[in-house]
């Protein structure tokens, strides 16, 4: 029995909810003029809230989206942009019975998986989720660092748009660059005006500039800068930090990068929602002007239907293997999987592998080896043959990287 309960979110339950929301991450609550520009863009299917009588006490939104998984295909999921209970009713099951009503929503509405941004990672994985792919954290020295010769550069340049322009053609120009790695998230309509539109637009803070090749736009990247100069030290340059990078080749990144290097009076560049392979160290003269401050989890995913998620993407050449999953949130998919290059399908043999079915969301996009999960614990292998040959199956040739904030 509690004291508390959840349902979906009303349409008129919107604001009330969301200040719920916003207050547990110690944000402010929306002016009337904020929320005017998020009014049409904060949907409530997928959402739950917790209240105490008619008073909302907690929110659990997401909205929904695709994912690229490896092979390049995509599939529908659910984005859980944002979970926090009222700090007086923490720690009274609030944060957990949202959950389950979510992820039994998910379920129930066919959804294939579902993913976040972990604002606490001791949370998730006991919810199924897992961590999906990483991000690094760069800091580049300025002036210091400069592009060796002989970098492959696209042709075109590279100019400012306007907040209006920013606003309007920011979901092209993303649309333009296409979701070419595991992981990345398509930004469907609802996601501009809270997560873009803010920064870009004509009350944000950031700038955005667009590398325009023979075809057009082919990249951008939303920066801002910020005054570092002291009392002590008047003639320190600005931070330059980065919001949003996104091109269409590796030739348009570095061309991006480039006209990065080149803004004056900026004495360091700090960007942190790279791919963990990203390759600018070894684009400059002296890789040692780019340091890697962090590696850190970054997308979190949760197989809700584990048959259909793991038979969307594709896999390494090796000879099919059979792992065991334990889920108990959805026990629908407890059971056997033989997946392998010709197809997944579920099984009675006997298991090589088994976990749980946030160590598979671990594996899903490529992010981890299934070696190294296996030792530190989060695999039981029950045959090692197995584990070589997952070893070949799960892993992408680059890393996943997911690169859009929600």
């Amino acid at each position: 029995m509690t004291d508390f309960d959840v349902r979906p979110v009303a349409d008129d339950e919107r604001r009330e909810t969301l200040a719920v929301l916003l207050q547990s991450l110690h944000g402010k609550p929306l002016t009337d003029e904020e929320w005017a520009e998020i009014d049409s863009a904060w949907k409530t299917e997928g959402s739950f809230a917790a209240f105490d009588g008619d008073t909302p006490i907690g929110l659990a939104h997401s909205f929904g989206t695709e994912l690229v998984v490896p092979g390049g295909g995509t599939i529908e999921v659910a984005a859980v942009d944002g979970i926090g209970v009222r700090a007086d009713w923490t720690r009274r099951g609030v944060h957990t019975a949202m959950q389950h009503a979510q992820l039994a929503y998910f379920a129930e509405r066919g959804k294939i998986l579902s993913c976040l941004h972990a604002s606490e990672t001791t949370i998730y994985g006991r919810f199924g989720y897992g961590v999906g792919t990483r991000i690094r954290t760069l800091r580049i020295e300025r002036p210091a660092a400069r592009l060796r010769e002989g970098v492959p550069v696209a042709e075109g340049h590279v100019r400012f748009l306007s907040p209006e322009e920013a606003v309007k053609q920011g979901p092209e120009l993303y649309r333009r660059v296409g979701l070419h790695r595991p992981g990345m998230l398509a930004r469907p309509g609802n996601w501009w005006p809270t997560m873009f539109n803010r920064d870009a637009g004509p009350q944000g803070r950031y700038r955005l500039a667009v590398h325009n090749g023979h075809d057009g736009p082919d990249g951008y990247v939303l920066y801002e800068t910020v005054e570092r100069a002291t009392l002590e030290d008047p003639e320190k340059g600005a931070l330059l930090r980065v919001r949003d990078f996104h091109a269409a080749t590796p030739e348009v990144e570095n061309a991006l990068w480039r006209f990065l290097l080149s803004v004056d009076l900026v004495s360091a560049i700090h960007v942190r929602t790279r791919p963990v392979d990203d390759a600018l160290p070894l684009l400059l003269n002296d890789s040692r002007h780019a340091g890697t401050l962090a590696v850190e989890d970054d997308l979190w995913v949760r197989l809700i239907d584990v048959e259909a998620a793991l038979a969307a993407r594709t896999y390494g050449a090796a000879a099919p293997v059979v792992i065991e999953v334990t889920d108990d949130q959805l026990p629908g998919n407890t059971g056997r999987y033989e997946v392998g290059p010709g197809g997944v399908r579920r099984s009675d043999e006997t298991a090589g592998l088994r976990l749980g079915v946030d160590v598979l969301g671990m594996l899903y996009l490529g992010e981890w080896r299934p070696a190294d999960l296996a030792r530190s614990g989060r695999i039981e292998v029950l045959d090692a043959d197995s584990l070589a040959r997952a070893d070949v199956l799960f892993p992408t040739a680059v890393h996943p990287w997911c690169g859009t904030p929600f």
